[in-house]
């Protein structure tokens, strides 16, 4: 194909449909008799001060997991060998930035392996239990409350 044709492709692309933006969600959990979940305190608007599960936007060209993986150490700086994903979360209004559907997943760890620090986008991280969790940013009620349900499976295993 000659150079000139090369060209001629178009570098943009027009669609019919919208377009939603791509986040993940993450859940970890300690793996106790009384599970506690890791959250973030938002330092940027939305919901700048409230608490949230880690997570952000999937950049061009990621793998779903490689971003996950990313905005948990650049939140929380933690690393953990296994992430399943558990769901998909995309009803409208979902994010007030725009339509947002966000994949979750979830993995559990030993207490003694959540030293979590905050960074980036984290204004502090805490270890909260799921049966007293404060109010949160987002959809991130219903995505803890899936997990729930996945943890139940992932222990009758």
């Amino acid at each position: 194909m000659s150079q000139s044709a090369d060209q001629s492709k178009p570098s943009t692309f027009t669609y019919p449909y919208a377009r939603p933006a791509v986040t993940v969600d993450l859940v970890i959990a300690t793996q106790e008799s009384n599970p506690r979940v890791l959250l973030i305190q938002r330092a940027k608007d939305p919901f700048a001060g409230s608490w949230a599960l880690p997570g952000g936007f999937v950049d061009a060209g990621e793998t779903l997991e490689a971003a996950a993986r990313r905005e948990l150490l650049e939140e929380t700086q933690l690393q953990v060998e296994t992430l399943q994903q558990f769901g998909a979360f995309g009803d409208p209004g979902r994010d007030p930035r725009g339509w947002t559907i966000s994949i979750a997943f979830l993995t559990k760890i030993a207490p003694e392996a959540a030293s979590a620090i905050a960074g980036d986008d984290a204004a502090a991280v805490g270890w909260f239990p799921f049966r007293k969790l404060p109010k949160l940013a987002f959809d991130h009620e219903a995505i803890l409350t899936a997990a729930r349900v996945a943890l139940r499976r992932w222990r009758n295993r």
